[in-house]
């Protein structure tokens, strides 16, 4: 009767693994990963593996959490490539602001930070598209091909392109899909 405690203790562990598993908020799945941790940690110290446990809520806990916040962290940046003239702080562009606003809106639902890259010349910023550099890019069109039309926007990310083409409702730009094929060709 006294190791009923350890048995709910233990029950944690594989409770925290299979709810660790589940998660697709990799921020969620942080904290669930630290939980995961402690609870070892203190199954360790309870059955007496005191140098177990500490091991393991120093490097399994604190440290693995940390590197994995990281890289959650980098990983999940959209960088846009831009005109050097169309930047939030230079352009009084009411219908670029709009548009970013509304990029940020969608890619915050995917827990994804967008990040502005500007770029002197449309040759270089296509040069990026085409080197991986950049996930995609915003440039303002010199002919209005419709009367909102006045941005384009190309991806070159097939997932991105999808959630974008699927939840922006800015008649602001037309999207494109961008795929540099594997033989050189390019496609758009």
């Amino acid at each position: 009767m006294n190791d009923t405690y350890l048995y709910l203790i233990i029950a944690l562990l594989p409770l925290t693994a299979g709810m660790l598993v589940t998660q697709t908020n990799p921020y969620h799945a942080l904290v669930i990963r630290g939980v995961l941790g402690a609870v070892a940690a203190m199954v360790d110290a309870v059955l007496g593996a005191a140098d177990v446990a500490l091991t393991e809520a120093l490097m399994g806990t604190m440290l693995s959490i940390t590197l994995y916040a990281i890289a959650v962290r980098s990983s999940l940046v959209l960088r846009l490539g831009i005109m050097e003239y169309q930047s939030i702080e230079k352009n009084q562009d009411g219908n670029f602001q709009q548009l970013i606003n509304d990029f940020r809106s969608i890619f915050n639902k995917h827990y994804l930070r967008l990040e502005l890259v500007p770029y002197p010349t449309q040759e270089t910023l296509q040069q990026a598209l085409i080197e991986k550099e950049i996930h995609a890019s915003c440039v303002q069109l010199d002919k209005v091909v419709e009367a909102e039309e006045t941005y384009q926007t190309v991806i070159r990310v097939q997932r991105i392109y999808n959630i974008v083409k699927s939840e922006l409702s800015s008649p602001k730009t037309t999207l494109k899909y961008f795929n540099v094929l594997d033989s050189g060709e390019q496609t758009l």
